[in-house]
């Protein structure tokens, strides 16, 4: 049987999908019920301090969408608000201590789920997969397929 180009993208998206559901549902066991697929994306994105513009920017989505991401994640301590050392006007978003035991919680999560794919296959076939994977898979922000 021939596979087409419309069935790797669909097993794609579907491998995409069971890594998102298992850290949702890591984050879940882990006590971070508040979390949702959309705020991880921020809390990626967030890696260096940057202003809710900047965020915009980074996840491809409009300032107003990233306004609202923000003041979710700030009213549920997962991050704060700082003032810019080089523009006065802007604020930096800076994870708080929740926001990074979120952020290493979702990171074990993720763990947990590609330990599981190990076990599916060969430890050679995971090893072609990772470099084939590694081969296609552009470097570059994550974004959010909305």
């Amino acid at each position: 049987m021939t596979t087409t180009d419309w069935q790797i993208a669909a097993a794609t998206l579907r491998l995409a999908g069971q890594l998102v559901d298992g850290i949702q549902e890591g984050l879940a066991a882990r006590g971070f019920t508040d979390i949702r697929p959309a705020h991880g994306y921020v809390f990626a994105a967030l890696s260096t301090d940057m202003t809710t513009t900047g965020l915009a920017v980074a996840l491809g989505i409009t300032k107003q969408a990233a306004g609202q991401l923000v003041d979710t994640l700030v009213e549920r301590g997962y991050l704060s608000r700082q003032p810019d050392p080089r523009d006065g006007r802007a604020q930096l978003l800076v994870l708080t201590q929740r926001g990074h035991a979120c952020t290493q919680a979702a990171e074990q999560a993720a763990s947990d789920v590609v330990s599981g794919w190990h076990d599916q296959v060969s430890k050679a076939d995971f090893a072609r997969f990772t470099h084939t994977l590694h081969a296609i898979a552009k470097p570059g922000p994550l974004r959010p397929a909305w």
